[in-house]
C-alpha cells in the first residue's frame, strides 16, 4: 500500500512555470506506474501523464506535449511534474496517482481506472 502526499501548487501567471512533487510512502514505489491528473471546476478528471516504474517510459496526454515534464527519482519515492508555459487553461487541482503494472506501459495508464493510490490534490492557479 502507498500512501502519496503533494507538494507545489500555487498561484502563477501565464507562460510562467511551476513544479509539483508527490512524495510516497509505503513499499515497492518502484515497482508502480506513477501518473498524474488534473480536474477543473465544472469538468471532469483528465489525465495528464504517467510514467513507468523504470523512468524509461513515459506518455503526455496531446494538451501537455512539449510543455510539461514528468519524471521520478525511485531512490526518494517521488515523483515530479515540471510545468512550463502554463495557461489559464492548465488551472485545476492536480492529483499524482500510483498504479500496480497489469500491463504493458502504453496508453492504457491513461485511463484512471488504472491507479490504485491517490493523492489529495493541489491546487494550480494560472493568471491570465
Amino acid at each position: 500500500q502507498l500512501q502519496l502526499v503533494e507538494s507545489g501548487g500555487g498561484l502563477v501567471q501565464a507562460g510562467g512555470s511551476l513544479r509539483l512533487s508527490c512524495a510516497a510512502s509505503g513499499r515497492a514505489f518502484s515497482t508502480y506506474v506513477m501518473g498524474w491528473f488534473r480536474q477543473a471546476p465544472g469538468k471532469e478528471r483528465e489525465f495528464v501523464v504517467a510514467i513507468s516504474p523504470s523512468g524509461a517510459g513515459t506518455y503526455y496526454s496531446d494538451s501537455v506535449k512539449g510543455r510539461f515534464t514528468i519524471s521520478r527519482d525511485n531512490a526518494k519515492n517521488a515523483v515530479y511534474l515540471q510545468m512550463n508555459t502554463l495557461k489559464p487553461e492548465d488551472t485545476a487541482v492536480y492529483y499524482c496517482a500510483a498504479g500496480r503494472v497489469r500491463t504493458v506501459f502504453s496508453s492504457s495508464y491513461s485511463g484512471d481506472s488504472s491507479y490504485d493510490y491517490w493523492a489529495q490534490g493541489t491546487q494550480v492557479t494560472v493568471s491570465s
